[in-house]
């Protein structure tokens, strides 16, 4: 194997392994004493505190105008605050693997809002195919109809909080990308904006009596540097040098970590009706991937680009 592709696998199994394992960072924050609300502001000031210090070794500005940084605070609250927030809810109550398959059907809720805004047009019959495919797939693993199905609060906020990354996608994909801000500038920015409105809410949120542990607090400080902070990085590294097509490689894997480590370090047994649903997910959330990467790649950049600053 060619070098240059041999390091190519190896920066997207890095990235697909950092990205992945942030669900199981959470639950261990989660079961070490730290609350949802109290993760969600610990990883957005990290992760802001890495992309600033990248942002100024690379030389790039933060955004100085009021409009841009409004445009900032609502993808701040759609694509970082409620989603970190639900997912901490999501697993208190759900597994990890469970909580990395749900995020896999992000794309599936990206194509029916851009359907909803008319911003998709002419969606052909294999992406359509794709969309039913995908969300039968997520139906297979709720599977309401059975008495150990997903029926529950957290799995409901887990699938909520793929619909907000959704939201945030299509808001910024038409306020903020391409208008002129560095990406990781602006990555740092939109962190920060999400820091601040975390942190505002603090005063409201329920802090355990008895404090968090030190593995808590372990596992908190990886998911806010590593799984967010450093991890929007290497995505950004990874688009610019190989292009979209290896980073929206990486979101094929993302669940497959979040299922491995979760068996593997938390014993979790997700079983085979789940297994069966994922699988079905990422075939359905092929199938409604533009087939000609050369017509897409501008917008599958920005797409990814995006992306970069959900986990």
């Amino acid at each position: 194997m060619p070098n240059g592709q041999a390091g190519t696998l190896l920066r997207m199994g890095v990235l697909a392994l950092l990205w992945g394992s942030g669900f199981l960072w959470i639950k261990i924050a989660l079961s070490g004493g730290l609350s949802p609300l109290h993760i969600t502001v610990i990883r957005c000031a990290l992760g802001a505190a890495v992309l600033l210090a990248l942002a100024r070794l690379g030389r790039q500005r933060l955004p100085l105008d009021r409009r841009t940084w409004g445009h900032l605070a609502v993808a701040a609250l759609f694509c970082n605050v409620l989603p970190f927030l639900l997912a901490g809810i999501g697993e208190q109550s759900v597994d990890s693997g469970v909580a990395g398959v749900l995020n896999a059907t992000t794309p599936l809720w990206s194509l029916a809002i851009g359907l909803a805004l008319r911003t998709e047009r002419g969606l052909r019959p294999r992406r359509l195919a794709g969309l039913l495919l995908g969300f039968a797939g997520t139906l297979l693993i709720f599977a309401p109809w059975q008495h150990s199905g997903l029926t529950g609060w957290g799995a409901l906020a887990l699938l909520g909080a793929s619909l907000s990354y959704a939201v945030a996608f299509a808001y910024m994909a038409r306020h903020l990308i391409g208008r002129g801000t560095a990406p990781l500038a602006l990555s740092a920015a939109q962190l920060l904006a999400a820091t601040g409105l975390t942190t505002a809410a603090l005063p409201v949120g329920h802090a355990s009596s008895a404090g968090p542990s030190g593995t808590a607090l372990i596992a908190v400080v990886v998911l806010g540097v590593f799984c967010t902070g450093i991890t929007f990085h290497l995505n950004s590294r990874l688009i610019a040098d190989e292009g979209p097509t290896a980073a929206a490689t990486v979101g094929y894997l993302l669940p497959v970590v979040s299922v491995t480590l979760g068996a593997v370090v938390l014993d979790e047994r997700i079983g085979l009706r789940v297994i069966a649903g994922m699988a079905v997910v990422l075939v359905g959330v092929g199938l409604t991937r533009p087939r000609s990467a050369a017509a897409t790649a501008g917008p599958a950049r920005e797409a990814a680009r995006a992306e970069g600053v959900r986990s």
